[in-house]
C-alpha cells in the first residue's frame, strides 16, 4: 500500500509541475510559453529575466518529470522543491495563505510533498525501484547545495525595488462660476443686507422706546 500511495503522490505532484514547466519552457498545453516567462521574471525583478525564466521552467519540467517516474531519487524532488520555493518567496509573500487571496497554499502544499519524498524515497513501483539505482550520498548532498545554491542566488541578484515617483500637485486655476449661480449668488447677498438693515432698524427703534420710558 505504502507503495502505491507514494507511486499517486509521485504521479500527481511531479507529474503536473513537470507539465507547469512544459508550460513555461515550450508554450506547451495552452501555456504562455518562454516569452510570457521572461515578462514575469522581469515584473519579479529577477536579472537577468531570460536566463531565470529558462531555469524555472526547466527546474519545473526536469524535476517533476524525475520525481513522477521516481528516477534518480531524490534529485527530482530536490530540484522541484526550489521553484515552489521561489514562488512562496516572490509572488506570494506577505498575502494571506489562501489561493484565492493570492497566497502561498499552492505552492505550499507542493513544497510539502515533494519534501517527504525526497525523505521517503520513490517506493518501488518506480523507475529505480525496479532498475535498483539507489544514489550515493554526496550526489545527493551535492544536488541540495545546488538547489540552496541556485535559490540563494537568484534572490540575491534581483534588481532593487524602484521608488514610487512623487506626485508633484500641480496649482489650479480658480473656478469660473456659472452665469446664472453667480446671479443667484448676487441675489441671496442683496437680500441679506436688506434683512441686516431692517434688523438694525428694529433694533434701534427697541433702543428709542426703552429710553424714551424711562423716567426722568
Amino acid at each position: 500500500m505504502l507503495d502505491a500511495a507514494l507511486l499517486v503522490l509521485r504521479g500527481v505532484s511531479g507529474g503536473l509541475l513537470a507539465g507547469h514547466g512544459a508550460q513555461k519552457v515550450f508554450g506547451a498545453f495552452e501555456g504562455a510559453g518562454p516569452e510570457a516567462t521572461r515578462g514575469m521574471m522581469q515584473k519579479l525583478r529577477m536579472q537577468p529575466p531570460q536566463l531565470w525564466g529558462h531555469a524555472a521552467g526547466l527546474s519545473e519540467l526536469v524535476g517533476g518529470g524525475l520525481t513522477a517516474l521516481g528516477f534518480l531519487s531524490p534529485v527530482g524532488p530536490l530540484t522541484a522543491a526550489a521553484p515552489m520555493i521561489m514562488a512562496t518567496r516572490l509572488a506570494h509573500w506577505g498575502k494571506p495563505v489562501w489561493n484565492s487571496k493570492g497566497g502561498p497554499e499552492l505552492p505550499l502544499v507542493n513544497l510539502a510533498a515533494f519534501t517527504a519524498l525526497a525523505a521517503t524515497g520513490p517506493g518501488r513501483l518506480s523507475v529505480d525501484g525496479a532498475l535498483g539505482i539507489r544514489l550515493p550520498r554526496w550526489m545527493v548532498a551535492l544536488t541540495a547545495a545546488g538547489v540552496l545554491g541556485g535559490t540563494a542566488l537568484a534572490l540575491a541578484t534581483r534588481a532593487p525595488e524602484e521608488a514610487e515617483p512623487e506626485q508633484r500637485l500641480e496649482p489650479q486655476a480658480p473656478a469660473i462660476p456659472d452665469p446664472e449661480d453667480r446671479q443667484q449668488l448676487e441675489t441671496a447677498a442683496q437680500e441679506y443686507r436688506e434683512r441686516e438693515v431692517e434688523l438694525r432698524a428694529g433694533a434701534d427703534a427697541a433702543k428709542r422706546q426703552r429710553r424714551a420710558s424711562q423716567p426722568g
